[in-house]
């Protein structure tokens, strides 16, 4: 990473870790921090499906393993009275694991096919937390408690957040520190030799096959990634809310989910970042328009798609042409 780069990210952890706390704490909005945090975790889950773009398939069953997480994360709480933090973990490797079983099949499929039936897996994992008995159902699983203490060696590393005096600052913060995290590793992917490789994919799977690529295997691995991910943001969604329905994560979610990635440019690392941004801040704030809100952001999104195909990132890209 070169100094420009490095002065990029430098300034941009210190705008979303001190600047902006220090903003809405001057302001008194303390209701920005759930707006803030709720961008930050749908910006992780959107990276995830923008790494499934990355290898050439269109991914709009995000919300599946969003919700998948959110119960593992849930009834790990619940049942077993194990630790939140150590949840977060466990909630993501079993999201990569079932992406495993459920990729090796479905991977091989392409274009419009892919998509179709990951769509019908957020449907799927609706239904299934409708139906058993450990999910309680239509009812959910409410009264979670908030993330505890986490310490090492008698070291608290993380607070209380029941003892603390604003759990949405803490949450916040808790939800910046995993989008940097996520964003840091599929960029390292995209730089490395294993993201060239996954690239190859993107272009033509046929060609990278007759040259050595071991293209099933990268298929199944991003898409792991990705859903390890979305698992991750759907538990700690959990724990904010403090409660998870089987409505929680709907097919609604998922295609948000893949319209980030759009909005903010598929050829962009950051690009679903910046999508989430534009798209929960672009709804909330059309909520004015009453009943006229749903055609308007329709109509926004159909033209922010056709003037700028590779999304908004590649506005900086068209500048530096010109100049």
């Amino acid at each position: 990473m070169n100094q420009k780069n490095l002065i990029s990210v430098a300034s941009f952890l210190l705008i979303v870790l001190v600047v902006i706390p220090l903003v809405i704490a001057s302001s008194g909005r303390l209701d920005l921090y759930y707006t803030l945090t709720s961008v930050a975790l749908l910006s992780v889950a959107s990276a995830g499906v923008w790494l499934t773009f990355y290898i050439g398939r269109i991914n709009i069953g995000q919300g599946a393993f969003s919700l998948m997480g959110g119960y593992v994360s849930a009834l790990l709480i619940t049942q077993l009275g194990i630790n939140f933090w150590l949840t977060l973990p466990l909630a993501g490797v079993f999201c990569a694991f079932l992406a495993v079983l459920i990729g090796l099949p479905i991977l091989r499929l392409r274009g419009v096919y892919f998509a179709m039936v990951t769509l019908v897996l957020t449907e799927v994992t609706r239904l299934t937390a409708l139906a058993l008995p450990i999910t309680n159902g239509a009812k959910g699983i409410t009264s979670i408690p908030l993330p505890t203490e986490l310490s090492i060696f008698g070291v608290v590393l993380i607070p209380d957040f029941s003892q603390l005096e604003n759990p949405k600052l803490a949450f916040y913060l808790m939800a910046v520190v995993l989008m940097c995290l996520s964003y840091a590793i599929v960029w390292r992917i995209v730089n490395s030799r294993l993201g060239h490789l996954c690239r190859s994919l993107q272009q033509n799977e046929e060609l990278a096959s007759s040259i050595g690529v071991n293209t099933a295997y990268l298929r199944v691995l991003a898409y792991s990634i990705s859903s390890f991910f979305g698992g991750v943001a759907g538990a700690v969604f959990v724990a904010i809310s403090q409660s998870i329905y089987p409505s929680s994560f709907q097919v609604a979610d998922s295609v948000n989910f893949m319209l980030n990635c759009f909005l903010g440019g598929l050829g962009y690392v950051f690009g679903p970042m910046l999508g989430t941004l534009l798209i929960y801040l672009g709804w909330d704030f059309l909520f004015t328009t009453g009943k006229y809100q749903l055609l308007i952001y329709s109509s926004l999104l159909i033209v922010l798609m056709l003037l700028l195909p590779n999304g908004l990132l590649s506005i900086f890209d068209k500048k530096r042409d010109n100049k």
